[in-house]
């Protein structure tokens, strides 16, 4: 008799796992621009070469193997001063033998606005020298639930006297 009370009890819990369904409300679609403010050199550099050391200090994005973390300030505009909307957290690694390419594994940190909260998970290979770079958006937090969709990467401005490079990400995802 017990047994079968467990059974049942069992089914129950199997129908209502099977039945029930997390609201995710409509699939939406975001597009929108935003600027990394990437600080590649002086005291308060925002990506830092991790292997090999480079004991003078400059980045070496075409040696094989090189790593590289980042944590940048990404505006809503392209000036360094405009409104903070996030950080660019994560890893390159130059992943091609002839320095063509790095794998990218960042998250976009949304930490003010109307994502605040909220993150996008951007994976995939990059053709660091080409004008224009496209890498996969793999996932999303908060707002960016289920997300998936694309990134586009193009350095706009270079200031070697301030180490600043700004990089235009235009994003398009689908997400709930």
């Amino acid at each position: 008799m017990a047994s079968n009370s467990i059974k049942l009890y069992l089914l129950l819990i199997l129908a209502l796992v099977t039945c029930s369904k997390a609201e995710l409300g409509e699939l939406k679609e975001t597009s929108m621009t935003i600027y990394f403010q990437d600080q590649y050199g002086g005291p308060n550099a925002t990506v830092a070469q991790i292997l090999p050391e480079n004991p003078d200090g400059h980045l070496s994005f075409k040696k094989f193997g090189a790593i590289f973390c980042t944590d940048d300030l990404v505006t809503e505009g392209f000036d360094v001063s405009s409104t903070q909307v996030a950080r660019a957290q994560g890893v390159y690694i130059t992943s091609a033998l002839d320095g063509s390419n790095t794998h990218v594994l960042v998250s976009i940190v949304f930490n003010n606005g109307e994502f605040k909260g909220s993150t996008l998970g951007v994976q995939g290979a990059s053709a660091q020298f080409e004008r224009v770079r496209e890498v996969a958006v793999v996932g999303g937090t908060g707002k960016f639930r289920f997300a998936r969709g694309y990134v586009t990467f193009e350095t706009i401005h270079i200031n070697s006297a301030a180490n600043l490079a700004v990089i235009q990400c235009n994003i398009t995802v689908l997400h709930y």
